[in-house]
């Protein structure tokens, strides 16, 4: 690698933001994210969640579906460029019953956003969220959002931030009021306020101050506000945490700004705060062992699969994550697991639905890869070696279905929604044991079969029948040799798309006697 080339690869590096939103429903992830790509140039209009009827959409919500409920169901890719950053944002699903797919996506960042709704504080897909981030080491940063509306005491949300998630904060700005009475927020790192002009708060002016005692404050403000404010920041100069880039870097603190996405405010503060303190592309786990960005050599996985996201073209693309060295369009890569060299000629970069060919890319960066079925959840591509990156996780189902086709004449389409679908990782399935061959579908949550049903009519032509089963549970068997007429009270014994062998039980009880009357298998919550 020649000398030129390395400097170019250590400054693209050094460019690029890759992080994801991460909230409970309705925190207002979508409209976040909206904003942030209204700075950054990427749209020019924002679109409605709420407005079902309106023609247009928020721009992260694609899926026909997601603009009929006012929801994001799939992990969207949105990339855009500010002031010389290379932006690239993971807008997850924000519903629970979908948090296998965010899982998985929140692997492909360096960073993630936490957004807290004022009022709600700190809700219970947020901790689930929260905690894999968490496991991974990485960064969270902290939008307190909906400050133009009556919420809680600031002080009392950061308690519950510590309590509930064990993380400690730190506030880089601070409300000037609250609800009816916000006027702005305080900017502790840079000493200056935001504030709202006019009743209708359309626009915002930016004053420099010399401390949050400056009489510039209380001429906007009023006294009321300014001596709160003076009373608050005083009280957080004492007992507040400092801030500390080393514990943020490693996860240990989380800085916290305070805004209101629906109208733009504190939202370019924290874009510009964020990018300046979210780390660049870091080093990922493989067989080889660490692997850095900087390597000479490209290399990447697959974090997720999408069928149909052009419906005219029924394409499925394959998204990667860009781990090492630089991505060129038309390199030809090692796809690990097949052992076979393949052409990458049509890589893509995303804006939701609307797409660009890209010619080059670099670490931290998400590409599309036009997928004809020769892709995998997981799966390494790399230049010239045979690496394999840390397997993503896969969940255990909690709720199942037995699903049958309403026309057998439609069987070959059937079979395709019900592979590729399974390859997105919407639904997991399962093939019974024995003479009669029934297919079970396992989820997380109940609207996962409602989204399935949904997609298997509209992208495939196919109409399904789902009959909900009382099983509750699924392990996945190791050993010699499984019995299938030991799985019979409460209990059946069926095959994963691996034809790995899997238990689905209807309570704990059944899995406890299968457990102990087969000591020699090991029953696992994950596939092997």
């Amino acid at each position: 690698m020649s000398q030129k080339t390395s400097e170019e690869l250590r400054q693209e590096v050094s460019k690029r933001r890759t992080f994801a939103i991460i909230s409970h429903p309705d925190a207002g992830k979508t409209t976040l994210t909206e904003k942030l790509l209204l700075y950054g140039g990427a749209i020019h209009i924002a679109g409605s969640v709420k407005a079902r009827k309106a023609a247009r959409h928020a721009t992260s919500d694609w899926m026909e579906i997601e603009k009929q409920r006012g929801i994001s169901v799939t992990s969207s890719v949105m990339q855009f460029q500010y002031e010389g950053k290379q932006v690239n944002i993971l807008d997850t699903p924000g519903h629970q019953d979908f948090s296998e797919d965010t899982y998985r996506t929140l692997t492909a960042a360096d960073s993630a956003v936490m957004l807290i709704d004022v009022a709600k504080g700190v809700e219970a897909q947020t901790i689930k969220l929260f905690q894999v981030c968490s496991k991974r080491g990485i960064p969270i940063f902290t939008f307190i959002n909906k400050l133009d509306r009556e919420g809680q005491n600031p002080f009392e949300l950061l308690e519950e931030i510590e309590r509930v998630l064990g993380i400690r904060s730190v506030p880089m700005n601070w409300p000037i009021g609250m609800g009816r009475e916000l006027c702005g927020v305080y900017d502790r790192m840079k000493n200056q306020v935001e504030l709202f002009q006019g009743k209708d708060h359309t626009s915002i002016e930016v004053r420099k101050t010399e401390d949050y005692n400056d009489p510039i404050i209380r001429e906007m403000a009023g006294d009321f506000l300014a001596d709160q404010l003076a009373q608050d920041l005083e009280l957080l100069d004492v007992a507040g945490d400092s801030f500390d880039y080393e514990k943020v870097r490693t996860g240990q603190l989380t800085p916290v700004f305070f805004g209101s996405a629906v109208n733009n405010f504190g939202v370019q503060t924290f874009l510009e705060n964020f990018l300046e303190l979210a780390p660049q592309p870091t080093e990922r786990k493989s067989t080889e062992g660490m692997v850095e960005p900087e390597e000479e050599k490209f290399s990447g996985y697959i974090f997720k699969i999408q069928a149909n996201m052009n419906p005219a073209h029924r394409d499925r693309i394959a998204f990667l994550r860009i781990c090492s060295g630089k991505f060129q369009r038309g390199m030809s890569v090692r796809h690990v697991r097949v052992g076979k060299e393949i052409k990458l000629s049509q890589p893509q970069q995303f804006l939701a639905q609307d797409r660009d060919i890209v010619e080059i890319a670099y670490p931290g960066d998400i590409i599309g890869l036009f997928d004809p079925g020769i892709f995998r959840i997981g799966d390494s591509l790399s230049e010239s070696r045979d690496i394999v990156f840390d397997e993503l996780p896969t969940f255990s189902p909690e709720i199942f279905s037995k699903v049958s086709i309403k026309n057998a004449l439609k069987q070959k389409q059937y079979l395709k929604g019900l592979d590729q679908l399974t390859e997105e990782g919407m639904v997991q399935v399962f093939r019974s044991v024995g003479a009669f061959e029934d297919t079970y579908l396992g989820v997380v949550g109940q609207l996962q079969f409602e989204v399935f049903e949904y997609r298997m009519k509209n992208e495939y032509g196919v109409d399904i029948q789902l009959f909900r089963t009382q099983f509750q549970f699924a392990r996945w068997i190791v050993g010699d040799k499984v019995d299938p007429s030991k799985f019979r009270i409460n209990s059946i014994l069926v095959k994963d798309k691996n034809n790995v062998d899997v238990a689905l039980f209807e309570n704990e009880y059944a899995m406890r006697t299968a457990m102990d009357r087969m000591p020699d298998l090991q029953f696992l919550e994950v596939a092997p």
